[in-house]
């Protein structure tokens, strides 16, 4: 989250009360994340997260907004868009994209452990599984077309070394994706970015009690593609080790194995994990690297260190059996 466009505070006070959400009472601009501007506010009903989109278009905005509505309803936990008196969750405010949220409790676990990563891998199971009637369409729009047309971009400011790298691993995944294992992959709408600081948490009633997970949120990047993908994006964050991009290895077992305790992996996902783990380091080491070199001006931004999905996609591309015995 960041402030690219500027709301005050009677701006928004203006706003929520066209949506009976209240009257506002607290405002305070978001510094995480980078593609759009974000502001938590309070009013006299509740506790909410207003945001006006910056890149995404009014076109695309109803697929993420719908299908946030749609897991909330089938009792996955995650923001709830408010709509107005038309039924509409996009609204608009100076003149940009806008929708409000329930915002969420908790606090995001930057250090998490075992139980953290398994209660992540059965919510995410059961995430998928609720997608499968949600009827509206939107690809991955990070997927391996953008990784194509950004390429080119960002490879003037590179090393030899680096580009090398970022060159081989995107043949490589346009091989992947004409295998026939790969055709073969189960999808449908996927989160695309569940990282840490993705997913909320409160503590458990007791230290014998597993983390309570209190939501999924940032549905911003969602589109339709395999669950394996998303499902390697959460190996690629949760169970690593932060400083070299290693494979955790007991944390990676946690997530898979309490994942297909819902949702059992089909034969070309086992076969097929350690290539989507390299797409998906492959994805944030070529957005972050974008967003690096090529940044958009915005207030309290604060861009990734491209550096560290470098290391990954290294790690992940030098031990593919680490990943590959994990899920046989």
């Amino acid at each position: 989250m960041a402030v690219y466009t500027e709301v005050s505070f009677d701006e928004a006070k203006n706003f929520l009360q066209s949506l009976k959400l209240g009257t506002l009472q607290t405002m305070e601009g978001c510094s995480g994340g980078i593609e759009n501007t974000n502001y938590f506010v309070t009013t006299d009903q509740s506790a909410f997260v207003l945001t006006l989109f910056e890149r995404l278009t009014a076109e695309q905005l109803p697929f993420y907004l719908r299908l946030m509505k749609h897991f909330a309803v089938h009792g996955i936990p995650v923001p709830d868009p408010a709509a107005n008196q038309d039924g509409d969750v996009l609204h608009s405010l100076n003149g940009r994209p806008a929708a409000v949220v329930n915002r969420l409790r908790g606090k995001s676990e930057l250090n998490p452990t075992a139980a953290h990563c398994a209660t992540v891998g059965e919510t995410l199971a059961r995430m998928h599984l609720a997608g499968r009637d949600f009827a509206m369409q939107q690809p991955n729009l990070r997927g391996l077309s953008w990784w194509n047309e950004t390429v080119p971009v960002v490879l003037p400011y590179l090393e030899a070394a680096q580009a090398s790298l970022l060159q081989s691993e995107l043949a490589y995944q346009n091989h992947v994706c004409t295998l026939s294992a790969y055709g073969a992959l189960p999808g449908g709408p996927i989160h695309a970015d569940l990282f840490r600081d993705n997913v909320l948490f409160e503590p458990p009633a007791s230290e014998r009690d597993p983390p309570v997970l209190t939501g999924f949120f940032d549905f911003y990047f969602a589109g339709v593609d395999t669950w394996l993908f998303d499902i390697a994006v959460c190996l690629n964050d949760w169970c690593i080790d932060l400083a070299t991009g290693a494979t955790d290895v007991p944390r990676s077992r946690a997530l898979l194995v309490a994942y297909e305790q819902v949702r059992p992996l089909v034969s070309q996902e086992r076969e097929l994990l350690p290539a989507m783990a390299r797409a998906g380091a492959l994805r944030f080491w070529l957005s972050r690297l974008w967003d690096f070199h090529l940044p958009r001006q915005a207030t309290m931004l604060k861009a990734h260190d491209p550096n560290h999905f470098e290391r990954v996609l290294q790690q992940r591309t030098r031990h593919p059996l680490t990943l590959f015995r994990l899920a046989a």
